[in-house]
């Protein structure tokens, strides 16, 4: 099964409704934090590569 090809704002907005919430950015990179959670950054190119995801 292929994995799907996504942006990284449609990536953002996934998270999002998981409980992840937006901290800042640098560039073109989004800080996430989650009250429990690692927080993560992703990148906001289109489209995010495999190795990203």
């Amino acid at each position: 099964m292929k994995l799907p090809v996504v942006s990284g704002s449609v990536t953002i907005k996934a998270l999002s409704k998981i409980g992840y919430y937006f901290r800042n950015q640098k560039g073109s990179h989004v800080h996430l934090r989650h009250p429990i959670r690692a927080p993560l950054t992703v990148p906001l190119h289109d489209p995010l590569g495999l190795q990203v995801i």
